[in-house]
């Protein structure tokens, strides 16, 4: 994914945006991941605690 991601990425791309492109597809990847594996909070769970986080 890292070699993909820096072959895509312009040829004036500095070392701060390719780690930052290659932290951010990494992040998707993760999150894609823990869906899959069922790790996932509920909507209305999320918007229950917000509704009290934001109530404060």
């Amino acid at each position: 994914m890292a070699i993909k991601t820096i072959q895509e990425l312009p040829d004036s791309a500095t070392w701060e945006e390719i780690e930052e492109r290659v932290r951010f597809l990494a992040g998707i990847e993760k999150g894609l991941a823990d869906i899959k594996a069922g790790k996932v909070v509920p909507h209305a769970e999320v918007k229950e605690s917000l509704k009290r986080w934001l109530t404060r």
